[in-house]
């Protein structure tokens, strides 16, 4: 059965805890459920579907046990394999003070501006698909990029640094 990594829209310790997420996913009829980090990472097995089936499948086991549901991005994990393998961030000269972020879509977009697009130390780099590639210098205006996605792209996304990502993939 293949590995799948659920990303979260909206997860804190602060809103939810891991033991009651990973009873939705296994109430959703999932496998080998396993949650990371504290942030609304969720790992689990699931017979080959369609990403959007089986993010309404999660999205409706959250809305019965908890009684309101996040709002779910499903990836392979193998297909999150490649991805870092091909080192996305490999054809930018960041500095190495630099975050690495992700920003995942439920389907593929056209940004409605050019790319890259940076602002106060932070860059909207690349769109490849249903994946947005970011990455901000920590300051204090905090992660500019994440107030342009959701004014260009709204607020059905969620956003992860390449490592919370790379955590997930494997495992």
């Amino acid at each position: 059965m293949p590995r799948h990594v659920a990303f979260l829209r909206g997860v804190s310790p602060m809103n939810a805890r891991m033991p009651e997420l990973k009873a939705c996913f296994e109430a959703a009829g999932f496998g080998a459920v396993r949650t990371l980090l504290s942030s609304g990472n969720v790992v689990f097995d699931a017979r080959a579907s369609a990403q959007a089936t089986l993010e309404r499948r999660a999205e409706r086991a959250m809305q019965a046990v908890l009684g309101h549901a996040f709002g779910c991005f499903v990836r392979r994990a193998d297909e999150l394999q490649q991805f870092i393998d091909a080192d996305p961030y490999a054809e930018f000269a960041l500095p190495a003070s630099a975050k690495r972020v992700v920003t995942f879509l439920r389907r593929p977009a056209a940004l409605p501006f050019d790319l890259p697009l940076e602002r106060d130390g932070a860059g909207i780099l690349k769109s490849l698909g249903s994946e947005v590639l970011s990455a901000y210098v920590p300051g204090p205006k905090g992660p500019v990029f994440m107030r342009l996605l959701e004014q260009a792209l709204g607020p059905d996304i969620t956003t992860r640094t390449l490592e919370t990502v790379r955590k997930c993939a494997w495992a």
